[in-house]
C-alpha cells in the first residue's frame, strides 16, 4: 500500500501547536525536561479535546472501523480503556470485535517491563490494574496482539507519540516488532498533533495514525515494521 501524504489534523478552533524540536536533544537530561515541558502542554490540549467532542469522537472511531488496513487478516487486535482524558477506545473495539477480530486489552506486570495482553471482549468483566484501570482477570487467556491501538499524549506526522514516561509501550512495540509483523496504531484525537514530539533513541515510531477525523500513515525517515 502506497504512503499517504499526512495532513495536519486541525479541526475548527485548533492550531497545531508546537511542543519540541523534531529529533534528539543533546543529552538525556535535556530530554527528559523536554518531555516534562510537552506533556503539561499536551495534557491541556488533549483535555480541552476531550471536553468538546469526547463521545462524538469515540462514536467516529468506532464509525472508521480499521478499514484502511486492507491487506490485514483478521487476528487479535489490543485496545486500552481511557485513562484521564484519553479518547475512549472501547466502542472501536466493540466495532472490531463484531467483525471478527480477537480482542485484548493490556496489562502492566512489572515496572520496566513489557506489557502482556489478555483476551478480552467489550462487555466482559475487568479487575482493577496498575493505576486502577480496569483489566481482564489473570485467568483470562494470554494472547500476543497483530494490531495494538496505542494511547498517547500528543503525536506528531513523522509518526512518533509523546506518552507518559513509563516506557511500557515503546518496550513493548519493539519487543513484538522482534516476534512477528505487527502493526501499532496511535489513537488520539485530532487536536492532538503536534508540529514535533521530543524524542530519543528508544522511542518507537506508529506505522498509523487514526483520530476522529481519520487514519493516516506517517511520513518518516524511519523504517516502519507493517504487516504484509
Amino acid at each position: 500500500m502506497a504512503a499517504r501524504r499526512f495532513p495536519r489534523f486541525r479541526p475548527s478552533g485548533y492550531l497545531v501547536i508546537s511542543i519540541g524540536e523534531l529529533g534528539s536533544p543533546a543529552s538525556v537530561s535535556d530530554l527528559v525536561e523536554a518531555k516534562r515541558h510537552a506533556r503539561r502542554s499536551a495534557e491541556r490540549c488533549r483535555a480541552a479535546a476531550h471536553a468538546e467532542s469526547g463521545p462524538s469522537a469515540a462514536a467516529a472511531l468506532a464509525a472508521q472501523g480499521l478499514a484502511f488496513l486492507e491487506t490485514h487478516p483478521f487476528g487479535v487486535v489490543s485496545g486500552f480503556t481511557s485513562f484521564r482524558t484519553e479518547i475512549d477506545a472501547i466502542p472501536l473495539l466493540a466495532r472490531l470485535a463484531g467483525d471478527g477480530w480477537g480482542t485484548a486489552l493490556p496489562v502492566v506486570m512489572a515496572d520496566h517491563a513489557p506489557l502482556t495482553f489478555r483476551r478480552w471482549t467489550p462487555g466482559g468483566a475487568t479487575v482493577p490494574g496498575r493505576f486502577g484501570i480496569p483489566v481482564p482477570h489473570e485467568t483470562a487467556d494470554e494472547v500476543v496482539p497483530d494490531v495494538l491501538l496505542v494511547p498517547m499524549l500528543a503525536f506528531d506526522r513523522g509518526g512518533f507519540r509523546l506518552g507518559y514516561g513509563g516506557g511500557f509501550y515503546d518496550r513493548t512495540v519493539e519487543r513484538l516488532r522482534q516476534l512477528k509483523p505487527v502493526v501499532a496504531i496511535g489513537i488520539a484525537y485530532a487536536a492532538q498533533e503536534v508540529a514535533a514530539v521530543p524524542r530519543g533513541r528508544y522511542d518507537q515510531p506508529l506505522d498509523w495514525i487514526m483520530t476522529e477525523l481519520g487514519a493516516f500513515r506517517p511520513i518518516s525517515e524511519h523504517p516502519f515494521h507493517q504487516a504484509p
